[in-house]
């Protein structure tokens, strides 16, 4: 089956945009003429994620939380056993976003065609990620596919939640951030020029914090173009730095020794790396492989390389926890924990509740890292106003002074 765009004309005159799922062109155009729609358009839509174009907008129009919503209408399906293609077929119908109804049907025709799920979905590696369609796989393999995408909805609508609370607990310091520059450089650019105009043509000798209003009053008025290409110099290559070998390590590290942020991404790295693994683990793939699509999940690289080490480890017939003690970065009271699991034989069970623990702890410090930035934000906006106010202040008591 395939999906189609199309545009027409109904049997009341109006034009209508839609899509149709057919086996062909000619069917497609059949179906469309039997429900009174005189076409002017209609082309093929597929979801071609090979080509870099496509797999960019592809990537910004499928949102996790597509993916999310898609995997809980898919299980809930399953559940009520109906066959995999007529349960994709029914996404393909109900499901909004364009781009993800042409991979739905695409996947669809492939599974008809005789494809496995978890091979259908690995064919789109920008839309479907590792942990993803490894948990589809052993799903297929057990036979326990419906449960397999309960746990994989509940997965995804976790990261979904963490992912809101991140950028729900950044949207106030960066507005007032945001607010805060517009706003002096508003007064340096007209207000601060007109006021100090008339102290300077006084020809007195001002005082320095108004010579420094002055200065960066004539620098952005004079040379703002220069300003905003250094920002885009500088900003262009700090990226290129932390994006090399040793940049990277560096600014990891360096983010790490962070008293706020360097906690908070120990907890959410650890989080992830415990629910993930108690996931994968509960869906029946191996610890190697779920190691091993763990570590593209951790986003700091020397947390990443102790689960590196981890995993060879477990090759080797040893515990994973050496390593992760050995790297100074996870927390005495996980590593305890997944090596008591690993010694009793009850691993995934200990790793969700490490991961239930730490992802309050993600929470509650998110809520305090909000309450902590914004009487900073108002420290830093409160004493650029006062430098403002006393560099025209101080010249005007001068003057009463002379008086």
């Amino acid at each position: 089956m395939a999906l189609f765009k199309y545009k027409g004309m109904n049997a009341q005159g109006n034009e209508v945009k839609s899509t149709i799922t057919s086996e062909s062109l000619a069917l497609a155009k059949n179906k469309l003429r039997g429900q009174g729609i005189m076409l002017i358009e209609i082309k093929e839509q597929k979801a071609d994620t090979h080509k870099k174009k496509s797999t960019i907008s592809i990537i910004k129009s499928i949102s996790i939380s597509d993916i999310a919503l898609m995997t809980r209408q898919l299980a809930t399906l399953l559940k009520a056993k109906i066959q995999i293609v007529e349960a994709l077929s029914a996404l393909v119908d109900q499901t909004e976003n364009p781009h993800m109804k042409a991979v739905l049907a695409e996947i669809k025709q492939k599974v008809n065609e005789g494809s496995s799920l978890a091979k259908a979905f690995s064919d789109y590696p920008n839309v479907f990620t590792n942990v993803y369609i490894n948990m589809v796989d052993a799903g297929e393999s057990s036979a326990n596919l419906e449960i397999v995408l309960l746990r994989l909805a509940e997965f995804t609508e976790n990261q979904v939640k963490l992912k809101n609370r991140i950028k729900n607990a950044m949207i106030y310091p960066l507005l007032m951030a945001t607010f805060g520059m517009i706003m002096m450089i508003i007064i340096f650019t007209f207000v601060i020029p007109k006021i100090t105009k008339i102290f300077v043509q006084m020809k007195r000798t001002l005082p320095i914090p108004t010579q420094i209003a002055i200065l960066i009053s004539d620098i952005i008025k004079g040379y703002w173009y220069i300003l905003i290409i250094g920002a885009f110099l500088i900003y262009w290559l700090f990226k290129k730095y932390i994006h090399s070998k040793n940049g990277e390590k560096r600014w990891h590290k360096f983010l790490l020794a962070t008293p706020l942020l360097g906690n908070l991404i120990t907890m959410i790295n650890v989080s992830r790396f415990c629910s993930t693994l108690a996931t994968l683990l509960n869906s029946g793939v191996p610890i190697l492989t779920s190691i091993k699509i763990i570590q593209n999940l951790i986003s700091n690289v020397h947390m990443k390389a102790a689960v590196s080490d981890a995993k060879l480890s477990v090759a080797e017939g040893a515990s994973m926890t050496g390593p992760l003690v050995k790297s100074g970065l996870f927390p005495s009271m996980v590593t305890h924990m997944i090596l008591l699991g690993e010694r009793s034989g009850e691993l995934e069970p200990m790793l969700k509740i490490i991961a239930e623990n730490y992802e309050d702890q993600v929470n509650t410090r998110l809520s305090g890292l909000t309450s902590v930035l914004e009487p900073i934000m108002l420290i830093v906006m409160g004493c650029a106003v006062a430098f403002i106010v006393f560099s025209v202040v101080m010249p005007m008591m001068e003057l009463n002074t002379i008086r």
